[in-house]
C-alpha cells in the first residue's frame, strides 16, 4: 500500500459483503472527522451479476439519496479527488467478503510447528484448508502429488525451517511441490506462497518462477518457540484480493480507483482491532467479531498482537451450511426460547441458506435467528489462534481471558429488535469473565476505518472518539458454583453526586445497575458464598460508565449452566431477556 496522507478531508469506504454492498462516507465537520452516512444495496457478486460494480453502484446511489451529494460523476465512476462544489470525495477505500472461497494446500515441515503455523495463516483470510502436507507425513511421494492436483489448489503456503534453519528437509518438500505445479495444467497452477526459512527464499523464487507466480512472505517461524503471522497475512491478503480481482468483475476496477487501498474485509477488521489492544488496557486483549452471512470472523488482539481466524462456512446466511450437523443442531435448540420440533428448526436453517438476504418476520423466526448467532459465536471464539493468550475456557463454553472492550458487528446483532437481544446474544455466546464493555459497531465501520488508518492515522481515531460507535453497557461477570437463587455478590453503587445505590444479586440471574448511559460510578463489590470477581479486591471499587443498557452484573456463573428441561430452559431464557429490557 501507498504511504498514509493527511490531507484528505471526505473519504469513501465501500464493502462488499456476500449479502449487502455498503458505501460509508466520512468527511471532517467543525475541525473533526465524522461518520455522515452509509448506503445500503444487495451484492451482486455472485449470480446472476457476477459483477460488484452493480451493487456498489446502487449503494452509491442510496449514499447521494442519503446525503445530497454527487459522489459519481456521468461516466459512472466515483469523483475523486473532490471538487470545490462539494462533489466527489478525496480519497476511496475497498474491502471485500464476497467472492468464490479460495482452495489453499498448507506445506510445512514439523506437523506440531510450521505445518499448524502455515494453518494458521490460511485461516485468517476467506480460504478453505483442502490439504496438508508435511515431512513425516507417512504417504508415499506420488501420492502426496497426486492429493496436491486433486486439491486443486489456489494457494499453495509453504513454511518450515527457522531462519539460518533447515535447508535440506525443505528441498525435499519442495520436489514434491514443484512436480504437483508441473503435472497441473499452467492455467490452473497455483500461487506459490514461501513463508518458511529466509536463506531459501531467494533459490526458491528462482527455481518455481518460471512455471508459476512466487510471493515470498518474511518467516512466519523465525525462531522455534515464536509465530509471527502479521507480516504473512499482509501477503496472504494481496494474494487474495488477486485471484479475486481476475474471477469477480468490477474488483479490479474498483481496487485502481481506491489507489491500492484494497484488503480483505477481515484484514481491515483486524487491523482495528489491533489498534485499540494499542490505545486499552495493556493487562487485557481486545475482542472483535463480525457475524456475517457467510463467514464469522473473530480477531483477538494483545498489546498490538493480532490473532486472526476466519471461520468459513460459518454464518447466518450460507453459512448456517458449518452448523448442520446433530450435533451443532442439538446446541442451537438450548438457545431457543420456544418450543420447536428439530425438523421446523433444520427446514429454517436450510431456507436460509438458499435464500440469506431473507429476514425473520415472526416473534418464531426471530428467536431462530438469534439461537444461530449464537451458536455460530460459540463455534467462531474455538478458532481463535492460541500463543497470545489462551483465550478460550478449555471446555470451549466461552472466554477465559478478559477483554477490554469487545467490539462486535454483524445484521443479526446491531438489528435486533431491542437492544437487550443484543447484549444478551453476545453474553449467552462469548461468556465474558472479569470487567468488559460490549461494543457494537451498528454501521459496520471497522472494515473502513483499519483502511483509512492507511490514507489518514487521524480519521479511525477520531471516529472512534465520536459516538460512531454504540456502548451497549459495562459487564461484571462473577464466577460462582452456588446453587441458583443464593446470594453470590452485594453491590454498592456510588454516583458522582455521593448517592448510593446497594443491592443483591442472586446466582443464575442478570441484575441492570441504575446507571445512565454516560453516566459513571464507583462500584464496589463484596463477594458472597466464595464467589470470584477475577478483578483486584473488592474494597478497592471499579470505576464504570452506564451504556445504553446501563451497566449489568450478569451471575449466571461460567460457563452458563442451562436447565435440562426444555419447557425451564425455555423460561431461563425469557426470564433473562426480561432483565435486559424484554
Amino acid at each position: 500500500m501507498n504511504s498514509p496522507r493527511t490531507e484528505i478531508e471526505s473519504l469513501l469506504a465501500i464493502d462488499v459483503g456476500s449479502v449487502n454492498t455498503r458505501a460509508v462516507l466520512f468527511d471532517v465537520a467543525a475541525e473533526r472527522y465524522h461518520f455522515v452516512a452509509a448506503g445500503l444495496a444487495p451484492s451482486t457478486a455472485d449470480a446472476p451479476y457476477k459483477d460488484i460494480g452493480e451493487g456498489t453502484r446502487a449503494a452509491l446511489e442510496d449514499l447521494q439519496r442519503i446525503t445530497g451529494r454527487t459522489l459519481v460523476g456521468k461516466d459512472e465512476r466515483v469523483i475523486l479527488p473532490g471538487h470545490p462544489d462539494g462533489s466527489g470525495v478525496d480519497a476511496m477505500v475497498l474491502s471485500m467478503s464476497a467472492g468464490p472461497l479460495l482452495n489453499v494446500v498448507a506445506v510445512g515441515l514439523l506437523q506440531d510447528v510450521s505445518l499448524e503455523s502455515a494453518q494458521r495463516l490460511a485461516a485468517s483470510s476467506y480460504t478453505r484448508l483442502a490439504e496438508s502436507i508435511w515431512l513425516n507425513d507417512h504417504r508415499k511421494a506420488e501420492t502426496q502429488i497426486d492429493a496436491i492436483i486433486q486439491a486443486r489448489p489456489d494457494i499453495l503456503i509453504v513454511a518450515g525451517g527457522t531462519d539460518h534453519g533447515a535447508n535440506k528437509s525443505i528441498a525435499n518438500l519442495m520436489e514434491v511441490v514443484g512436480l504437483a505445479c508441473y503435472l497441473t495444467p499452467v492455467e490452473n497452477r497455483p500461487i506459490l506462497m514461501y513463508a518458511g526459512n529466509q536463506e531459501l527464499a531467494g533459490r526458491i523464487k528462482e527455481q518455481f518462477d518460471v512455471m508459476t507466480t512466487v510471493r515470498l512472505a518474511p518467516n512466519i517461524r523465525p525462531d522455534f518457540d515464536l509465530e509471527d503471522l502479521s507480516p504473512a497475512q499482509i501477503c496472504l491478503a494481496e494474494i487474495v484480493n488477486q485471484i479475486r480481482g481476475a474471477r469477480v468483475a468490477g474488483v479490479s476496477d474498483l481496487a485502481v480507483q481506491s489507489g491500492g487501498y484494497t484488503l480483505p474485509t477481515a484484514n481491515a477488521f483486524g487491523r482495528v482491532i489491533r489498534f485499540l489492544s494499542r490505545i486499552y488496557d495493556q493487562n487485557k486483549g481486545v475482542l472483535g467479531v463480525d457475524l456475517g452471512a457467510t463467514a464469522t470472523t473473530v480477531a483477538a488482539a494483545f498489546g498490538g498482537k493480532l490473532a486472526l481466524h476466519v471461520n468459513r462456512p460459518l454464518g447466518m446466511g450460507a453459512g448456517i451450511e458449518g452448523l448442520l450437523d446433530p450435533a451443532q443442531v442439538a446446541e442451537i435448540s438450548r438457545w431457543l426460547s420456544i418450543a420447536l420440533p428439530e425438523d421446523d428448526l433444520l427446514d429454517y436453517m436450510h431456507q436460509k441458506i438458499a435464500y440469506p438476504a431473507s429476514l425473520p418476520v415472526t416473534p418464531e423466526e426471530l428467536a431462530i435467528e438469534q439461537a444461530i448467532a449464537r451458536q455460530a459465536l460459540r463455534v467462531a471464539i474455538r478458532g481463535i489462534p492460541r500463543g497470545l493468550v489462551e483465550p478460550v475456557h478449555p471446555d470451549g463454553a466461552g472466554l477465559s481471558a478478559p477483554f477490554e472492550p469487545i467490539l462486535a458487528t454483524g445484521a443479526v446483532l446491531t438489528q435486533a429488535p431491542t437492544q437487550g437481544q443484543s447484549m444478551l446474544m453476545l453474553l449467552d455466546a462469548l461468556q465474558p469473565v472479569g470487567v468488559t464493555t460490549l461494543v457494537l459497531d451498528q454501521n459496520h465501520l471497522a472494515p473502513a476505518l483499519g483502511l483509512a488508518a492507511g490514507i489518514n492515522t487521524l480519521l479511525p481515531v477520531q471516529i472512534l472518539e465520536s459516538g460512531a460507535f454504540l456502548n451497549l453497557g459495562t459487564v461484571i461477570s462473577p464466577i460462582c458454583s452456588a446453587d441458583p437463587g443464593t446470594p453470590i455478590v452485594r453491590f454498592r453503587l456510588v454516583y458522582s453526586d455521593g448517592t448510593e445505590a446497594t443491592a443483591e444479586v442472586k446466582q443464575g440471574s442478570l441484575h441492570v445497575l441504575p446507571l445512565a448511559r454516560n453516566q459513571t460510578a464507583q462500584l464496589y463489590l463484596e463477594p458472597l458464598h466464595h464467589t470470584d470477581l477475577g478483578f483486584g479486591r473488592a474494597g478497592r471499587g471499579v470505576k464504570i460508565t452506564g451504556g445504553a443498557l446501563g451497566a449489568v452484573i450478569d451471575g449466571r456463573g461460567r460457563p452458563i449452566r442451562l436447565a435440562g428441561d426444555p419447557s425451564e430452559r425455555q423460561e431461563q431464557h425469557k426470564k433473562w431477556l426480561w432483565a435486559l429490557g424484554g
